[in-house]
């Protein structure tokens, strides 16, 4: 059995340096391959007397031209196989694809004229049925190249073989857009706002005032309560459907206050549970 990767995404999301930064950390990765070439480099994989421990871990990046409906059919049949197959998909908003493009001056793979902005969404149309197979999904709009090698390397650098599912969990703004790159959204706008405490307001929810104020409002506890039920059924479900990552996304209207101090809470009760979740507050450096 071959722990095989799945690469793929939007042009310009980050495949290319996702690919290099795990090649950093071990893999053996194979850059633009025909769908059709799929199959051998995985039965060379396999093949007993090769050499070292790449081909074990094997990578594959997929571009956007390729025929999406085969690659998906591929997938299944590998993990049909019994091959480990996961599939990451890099995502980004359009008017951070369209900067990129700007600032390298490269042609959209899919700009027949009409324009960066159009070919960018029909490529979002086209990678719809392998971005329904991703196993995680990252957005990398608001990530450096250091934080996406980072990112990287937290799902995939050093794994022993454990099976057991990843949790992320993330706090966010919805005034700043609802992330991207998340299973479950909860929205906790309808607790009182700290914001509007003058003395609490230059604070986060990582401070233990806000915090406070956030944990003793009436309707927190029986939140915190009746959501802990649902995850305590969704996560264990999850996990045994096989899938390997589970990203949770708690939003207020600012990202500061209290979907800081409620993500806090809930990575404490992960943590109970089982799932030490990865901790991410996306918008408290605003």
């Amino acid at each position: 059995m071959n722990d095989i990767l799945v690469i793929t995404g939007l042009s310009g999301a980050g495949r290319s340096n996702a690919a290099d930064d795990l090649e950093d950390i071990g893999w053996f990765v194979v850059d633009n391959l025909p769908v059709t070439l799929i199959d051998k480099i995985v039965e060379l994989g396999s093949a007993s007397g090769v050499a070292g421990n790449g081909f074990q871990r094997l990578a594959l990046v997929v571009g956007p031209t390729a025929d999406q409906t085969a690659v998906v059919d591929e997938i299944r049949r590998l993990r049909a196989s019994g091959h480990r197959v996961r599939v990451l998909f890099l995502d980004a908003s359009t008017p951070e694809l369209v900067k990129r493009y700007g600032s390298t001056r490269r042609k959209h793979p899919l700009d027949d004229g009409a324009g960066i902005t159009l070919a960018i969404e029909r490529e979002r149309g086209l990678l719809e049925p392998v971005k329904a197979e991703a196993d995680l999904i990252v957005d990398t709009t608001l990530l450096t190249v250091h934080q996406l090698k980072a990112r990287i390397a937290e799902s995939f650098a050093n794994e022993s073989g454990d099976s057991t599912m990843q949790v992320a969990i993330t706090s966010f703004g919805y005034k700043h857009g609802i992330p991207l790159d998340v299973d479950l959204v909860m929205d906790v706008r309808f607790l009182p706002n700290p914001h509007w405490i003058e003395e609490l307001r230059p604070l986060t929810g990582l401070d233990e005032p806000v915090r406070r104020y956030v944990m003793e409002q009436p309707a927190t506890g029986e939140f915190l309560t009746r959501f802990e039920d649902l995850l305590d059924l969704l996560v264990p479900a999850y996990a045994s459907e096989g899938k390997s990552y589970l990203s949770i996304a708690i939003g207020c209207t600012g990202g500061q206050h209290r979907s800081v101090a409620i993500t806090e809470e809930l990575a404490i009760w992960l943590r109970r549970q089982g799932y030490p979740p990865r901790v991410t507050h996306r918008d408290t450096p605003r």
